[in-house]
């Protein structure tokens, strides 16, 4: 699986250093990863959950949909795999800032709110997930309040 995801980014997306370049993968593998567990976690994926994610992945990495589309496929796989959300949350530790972090967090909560209600799982994996990326919690809630009012307009 690993080799099918460097293949991917080797072949879609070159940036200029080759150790930032395997780094950035890994991270937006782990970003990707937990915006699809999060559309998981209510034990039924619907269509505008995953419209979210695929337009959460495009936003932040800047991706076209055909990529987003092979990433979300290779998410899905290493996410089905993990045994806990370490792999992921330590990447994300160790590669973007606070301001990122949070922006995660806030990726997650659209997907929550895409559906039009927040699952009790849901709520509990994004906060899991917020605890485990160090986003204090004044952040944690602005990036809840502004997901939801996206759902508002």
């Amino acid at each position: 699986m690993l080799n099918a995801i460097r293949q991917f980014f080797d072949k879609n997306i070159k940036p200029d250093r080759e150790d930032t370049q395997s780094e950035q993968h890994h991270l937006q593998v782990a970003t990707a990863a937990l915006l699809i567990e999060m559309m998981r976690m209510d034990f039924e994926v619907k269509e505008e959950e995953r419209q979210t994610v695929m337009k959460a992945i495009c936003a932040k990495f800047e991706m076209t949909h055909e990529e987003t589309e092979t990433l979300m496929r290779l998410a899905e796989a290493e996410a089905r795999k993990a045994t806990d959300y370490y792999q992921f949350t330590s990447l994300i530790n160790r590669g973007f800032t606070p301001e990122q972090k949070e922006k995660v967090i806030e990726y997650m909560w659209q997907v929550a709110y895409a559906d039009g209600k927040v699952d009790q799982y849901e709520d509990h994996l994004v906060r899991k997930i917020a605890n485990l990326i160090h986003v204090p919690h004044r952040a944690f809630i602005a990036a809840k309040h502004r997901a939801r009012s996206r759902i508002v307009e």
